[in-house]
């Protein structure tokens, strides 16, 4: 299939970006946090800087014939306004810590569709996948072209949350189209034509994200920018665009060199009763991203000084106890909202390094790890005789 992005033809969209792309390295001198700094990516690996990006193993594999496809669902109607959601927070303190029941019930309201869209596409990828019902491919591609049609969440960004709902939902859309396109059994072969005007609509929506994410001061930098990063590199294999993953590497540098030699992330600290719970929340995009990094010959896990696992293993200590995460955010910890599901970066992780103690323990009880936003069922795609 011959790629030809729809963002390359609007020249003002991409004279943009392409000013973005020149900044991707900016950091910020904690002297003047204010200012940018340009900070370059170390050279690309001349082995596979000029061959096709790639994804781990997983994401290339066949369909099966384990069960029967149930049919299409109903779509959910194209979001063409504005980007203007409300956050779930609304009226809490700078710690945006504090639920607020009536603004998360409006929130939830009103991305409704977008979220059926993610969960939809990612239901009708894995259908696939069990099934090999060309059918269900069929499906996903006419739920997704009526959107890329409508020129979807391309709108204005009008609130914080607006913004993250772009980032949030084309991660987790073009990861699951990520095992369409790459599937050994080829599904998207019958339908060329279809897959160019998907691949289009996500490559726009990546350049957004990087207008939405970029040049954020080191002071503000927090788990937005590692999911929008997740989004734009998930594309980035998509549609075999060197550019946009070299972005989302130098945002995963940024993140890495955010974590303090004890393992915390100031910016997270200031959650307060839910600083643990947005430690755990920022590794499934980095995890991802090691995991898509060392399938193209990046060793990105051990970028600052092996960041990510100075994160990891403070993150599973402060499971078992959380008075150490107490005592650095100033607030007893909220644990109420754990759950399997937010432990998905333990797949990733551990397929790139050694998991034994307590995060052998977790991984092997929590199996198999889901999450849409990654991509579905990790398990499935990083270990799948466990995913049964």
């Amino acid at each position: 299939m011959t790629f030809s992005p729809l963002i390359y033809r609007r020249p003002a969209i991409t004279a943009t970006c392409a000013g973005l792309l020149l900044a991707a390295g900016c950091a910020t001198n904690p002297g003047q946090p204010d200012q940018a700094v340009y900070s370059p990516s170390p050279a690309p690996n001349p082995a596979t800087a000029t061959s096709r990006l790639k994804a781990p193993t997983g994401f290339y594999a066949a369909a099966r014939t384990e069960d029967d496809f149930d049919g299409c669902p109903q779509t959910s109607t194209p979001h063409t306004g504005p980007l203007n959601f409300p956050s779930k927070y609304e009226g809490s303190d700078s710690a945006r810590d504090d639920l607020n029941e009536n603004a998360a019930q409006r929130y939830r309201t009103q991305v409704e569709p977008i979220r059926d869209l993610e969960r939809g596409i990612n239901t009708l990828v894995e259908d696939y996948l069990e099934t090999a019902d060309p059918a269900a491919v069929d499906c996903a591609l006419d739920w997704m072209l009526e959107w890329a049609r409508a020129d979807a969440m391309t709108g204005p960004v009008t609130t914080h949350t607006g913004k993250s709902m772009r980032k949030w939902s084309l991660g987790s859309i073009a990861s699951s189209y990520l095992r369409l396109k790459l599937s050994a059994s080829e599904p998207l072969l019958p339908y060329q034509g279809q897959a160019a005007e998907v691949e289009d609509w996500l490559g726009e929506l990546a350049y957004l994200v990087i207008g939405d994410w970029s040049n954020v001061p080191q002071r503000k930098f927090n788990n937005h920018e590692y999911w929008a990063a997740w989004a734009v590199m998930s594309v980035a294999v998509v549609v075999d665009d060197r550019q946009l993953f070299d972005w989302a590497v130098s945002q995963y540098d940024r993140a890495a060199n955010q974590v303090t030699d004890d393992g915390y992330l100031n910016n997270e600290l200031r959650r307060e009763t839910r600083a643990l719970f947005y430690h755990n929340y920022a590794l499934p995009p980095l995890a991802m991203m090691a995991a898509f990094g060392h399938a193209n010959g990046l060793a990105l896990e051990q970028r600052g000084d092996h960041a990510l696992t100075r994160l990891a293993e403070r993150v599973m200590s402060g499971l078992d106890q959380p008075e150490a995460f107490r005592n650095k955010a100033g607030a007893e910890q909220k644990l109420d909202d754990f759950k399997p599901s937010k432990f998905s970066w333990l797949e990733p992780y551990c397929s790139i390094e050694s998991c034994r103690g307590e995060f052998a323990r977790r991984l092997s009880e929590y199996r198999p790890l889901d999450n849409y936003r990654v991509g579905g069922n990790v398990t499935d795609l990083f270990n799948p005789r466990e995913s049964s």
